[in-house]
């Protein structure tokens, strides 16, 4: 008498079947978080403009002139790593814009003593 014994186990055609699946998922799931890390490093330069605006008004309010460099400000402001920020004067009115290396956009924020300033991001034109 010949006994069959029942394997256990997936056949190749299974396992393939999941892999395919799980390539599929991936593939619409991993473009999806891509741009997490680009609207993350526009926060941090938001954070680092706001951040200027506070150490400048601070300097204002001790000294009465805004800082004309990131250097006068450097024992209360310091921008974040990778961030650069260029600052400009023009009589009361500044205007500072952050970058980063790998970021296209840049942010910009502009205060004069009349109204409250919100950093503005946007690429740069073409």
């Amino acid at each position: 008498m010949v006994t069959h014994r029942m394997q256990r186990g997936f056949i190749l055609i299974e396992l393939l079947i999941v892999v395919v699946i799980i390539g599929i998922l991936a593939a619409i799931v991993i473009p999806r978080f891509g741009g997490t890390r680009n609207t993350a490093k526009i926060a941090v330069m938001k954070s680092d403009l706001l951040n200027l605006v506070t150490a400048q008004e601070s300097r204002f309010a001790q000294a009465g002139s805004y800082a004309t460099s990131l250097d006068s400000l450097a024992t209360v402001f310091v921008p974040s790593e990778g961030v650069n920020i260029t600052l400009s004067l023009d009589g009361v009115v500044y205007t500072a814009t952050a970058t980063m290396a790998d970021v296209t956009e840049s942010c910009t924020i502009t205060v004069n003593s009349m109204a409250a300033a919100t950093p503005e991001c946007a690429a740069p034109p073409l």
